[in-house]
């Protein structure tokens, strides 16, 4: 079964929504990070992706009290990612709730420290963000281009003991034309043993079932909650019919 992983993205302690990576092209939305978590454990789901925008941007998580309110208040699991770049911040966001945390710059400036975090964190708790674009890798909240090859840059990681990999298409993220179905395809074809999370397009839970058919551990939606794309009922059928 596919695992349902949300995804909340904040800036300034309210929930947003950027296209592409662009943040002039942010929108704001009225529910609070909060109300949405619960909106989502109330109808089925046990795990949530929380993107602190604002972390990955200055390259310092910024929205612990976020992250703090949701492991307060609820009792999902936690993914935390922006701004992860030091075993402080890492030991910071477990303090404050985290069950997991996926890193993607610190990945990229400094291949060796987050390779050595899959075995001293253990790699159950370390995903490696390889977000990318024309499929060269991105970083920096999506801010910083680099000519490293998505399929070389987790290689490195991968022979390493790597076991979760989040992978964003930038070009289909807030637009919701549909996953990058052939990319996760190649992406599980050169690395059968990985548990991939895809991120991106995905615009229905018949989006959802089309990956989980793929061999897909994960998926991460934004944009198709807030928008309506995705109705919680349905996705909580899909859950109990999972199951």
């Amino acid at each position: 079964m596919i695992k349902i992983i949300p995804s909340i993205w904040v800036i300034q302690g309210k929930c947003v929504r950027v296209r592409q990576g662009d943040f002039s092209k942010q929108i704001i939305y009225n529910n609070s990070p909060l109300d949405v978590a619960n909106e989502f454990e109330d109808h089925g789901v046990s795990q949530i992706h929380l993107v602190d925008l604002e972390g990955a941007r200055r390259g310092s998580a910024v929205n612990y009290g976020v992250l703090e309110a949701i492991a307060g208040h609820t009792n999902l699991e936690i993914d935390f990612t922006g701004g992860i770049h030091t075993d402080g911040d890492i030991s910071k966001a477990f303090e404050y709730g985290a069950n997991y945390i996926t890193a993607a710059t610190i990945a990229v400036y400094n291949p060796q420290n987050f390779a050595s975090w899959i075995i001293s964190y253990g790699r159950e708790n370390i995903t490696l963000g390889a977000d990318a674009l024309e499929r060269k890798i991105i970083v920096k909240g999506w801010q910083k281009n680099t000519s490293i090859d998505i399929f070389e840059h987790i290689e490195y990681f991968y022979s390493r003991g790597l076991k979760y990999v989040k992978t964003t298409d930038i070009s289909r993220d807030g637009v919701m034309k549909g996953p990058s179905f052939d990319l996760y395809k190649e992406l599980l074809e050169k690395f059968p043993d990985i548990c991939l999370i895809a991120s991106g397009g995905v615009q229905s839970v018949d989006d959802i079932k089309k990956l989980e058919e793929l061999g897909v551990w994960g998926v991460h939606f934004g944009k198709a909650y807030y928008e309506g794309k995705i109705n919680l009922k349905d996705l909580e059928q899909f859950l109990a019919h999972s199951s």
